[in-house]
């Protein structure tokens, strides 16, 4: 076995090769005080298994404070080890070895070791979990050291390393899981204090901690759980709250009036969909799916909506921050007549359909389904939204990831759960088998352009627009000059990231 060099790495498009360990040191900063952020996503369900966090709430509070993941993506975009320090891999990245973390402790004094990495990623492997399709690949974990261990894969990834800083892949001590899970025993800078679902959490520094001075610049973190986006605007304007998440556009004005607000706009691979079941009636006709595609004006989505905040996307959610973005995909174009043409082609004159979306997610989510409804009017399409989300057609939103076969594998993956449309035709499917394994970047862009292309002439999402993280911290908080762009919040990982002004 040989470590990738870091040519070859770069020519994959293994940034993994570019920061191994850990990053660049971290500027002088302030310790101590207090980090209070109002954040969305919460539920009175959260719980600290990572196979069910989705929300910014939880990734912030498990994956980004309490827990820790084996790598970490920095916020340039390199990758770091966090519970590991280093990692190489067989010629044809099929097999990989870890070197983990020696001297780390869970939060109850357990020693962490070989055995509690492979106990909790094996509880992603053939079960619901976000995170399946990751451990899908994985034909055998084996450990080959008290703090080192050895992944076999089906076949050779490239990007796995970045894979295993997924937020669901969160490390648990393998004697006790269940009572880890109950609570909120993990390895990472704050040990919590207090936890109550869809309220709050309140966590503290743990002391002498493996990361050193470099990181988790808080004495005490406290997140609030604060779904409605104009109680988040009010309470940190009120100074209540240091920090929020998704600030709405109609609150960008007065935010930039404040003087002790500041507002951070981070540009990643954020981006809206509109999500179909393609199995079910109507949308497994591929004409139904371009009438709808065609019926949707995405400049006024961007202009009227967003406020210019963005991007038009081409209907993939392969994104500006990811290596492999083709650019060149020019997006479907807003044509009633041609819409409608389609829905004649599938024997329709008309087309009447429900579209959802969750209240949790703002009134971003309403206003971009109410947009589409009055521009898919004009094509004969009548579309009736309702706050009720899990329908066979939704508006949501994704955060996007950082390689493109991470994303591509999350969405449109056989075994994973949020592929609710189904839909992966052959041909896809073995592009992004095959993407996944070549390690000729050249190669690799022409896999991932056709991939983008496929998807836009027949994907089952519509995705119109890519949009920027909006959020605002008071001036009691400092940031770094670079934030993460993966998620809300740093890519989440705030508590770590930040200090008191």
């Amino acid at each position: 076995m040989t470590p990738l060099g870091r040519r070859r790495l770069l020519q994959s498009g293994v940034a993994a090769a570019l920061l191994a360990v850990s990053g660049m040191p971290a500027r002088a900063r302030s310790r101590g005080g207090k980090l209070t952020a109002a954040l969305s996503g919460a539920s009175v369900t959260d719980t600290w298994d990572g196979r069910t966090h989705a929300g910014v709430f939880m990734m912030a509070a498990a994956s980004g404070a309490v827990f820790d993941t084996l790598t970490e993506v920095a916020a340039d975009g390199s990758l770091k080890g966090e519970l590991a320090t280093q990692w190489v891999a067989s010629a044809d990245a099929r097999i990989w070895t870890f070197d983990l973390r020696q001297g780390v402790r869970f939060h109850d004094g357990t020693a962490f070791s070989a055995e509690d990495v492979i106990a909790s990623l094996l509880r992603h492997k053939g079960l619901t979990s976000p995170a399946a399709p990751i451990l899908a690949e994985v034909e055998r974990i084996e450990k080959t050291g008290s703090h080192q261990v050895r992944f076999e894969l089906k076949r050779g990834n490239a990007d796995f390393p970045y894979l295993l800083s997924d937020y669901h892949l969160l490390i648990y001590p393998a004697s006790d899981i269940a009572g880890a899970i109950e609570t909120g025993n993990g390895t990472g800078l704050y040990r919590v204090k207090h936890f109550a679902p869809g309220d709050r959490l309140v966590a503290t520094r743990v002391a002498d901690h493996y990361k050193g001075e470099g990181a988790g610049f808080f004495d005490e973190i406290e997140y609030i759980a604060m779904n409605d986006a104009s109680r988040r605007v009010s309470a940190l304007m009120m100074g209540k709250v240091d920090a929020i998440n998704s600030v709405p556009l109609a609150a960008l004005g007065r935010i930039a009036e404040s003087p002790a607000v500041q507002l951070q706009t981070v540009q990643g691979n954020r981006h809206i969909s509109f999500s179909s079941f393609t199995g079910a009636v109507p949308f497994a006709d591929p004409d139904v799916k371009m009438a709808l595609k065609y019926g949707l004006d995405r400049v006024s989505l961007l202009n009227d909506v967003l406020g210019g905040h963005g991007a038009i996307a081409s209907d993939s959610p392969i994104g500006p921050a990811n290596q492999f973005f083709a650019s060149d995909v020019v997006p479907v174009q807003f044509d009633p007549e041609r819409a409608a043409f389609h829905l004649r082609n599938a024997g329709l004159n008309g087309l009447c359909i429900d579209l959802g979306y969750d209240p949790r997610d703002g009134n971003e989510a309403e206003a971009n389904a109410l947009l589409f409804k009055a521009s898919a009017a004009m094509a004969g399409i009548e579309i009736q939204v309702s706050a009720t989300p899990d329908r066979e057609w939704n508006a949501a939103s994704w955060s996007g990831r950082a390689t493109e076969d991470w994303m591509l594998s999350a969405a449109y993956g056989v075994d994973t759960p949020w592929n609710g449309h189904g839909w992966g035709p052959a041909r896809f499917q073995d592009l992004v088998t095959a993407a996944r394994s070549e390690l000729d970047s050249d190669l690799r862009r022409e896999m991932y352009h056709e991939l983008q292309i496929m998807l836009r002439d027949d994907g089952p999402s519509i995705i119109p627009a890519f949009t920027p993280f909006l959020q605002a911290t008071s001036n009691r908080v400092g940031t770094p000059e670079t934030i993460g762009n993966l998620f809300d919040m740093d890519s989440a990982r705030m508590a770590e990231r930040w200090w008191s002004a």
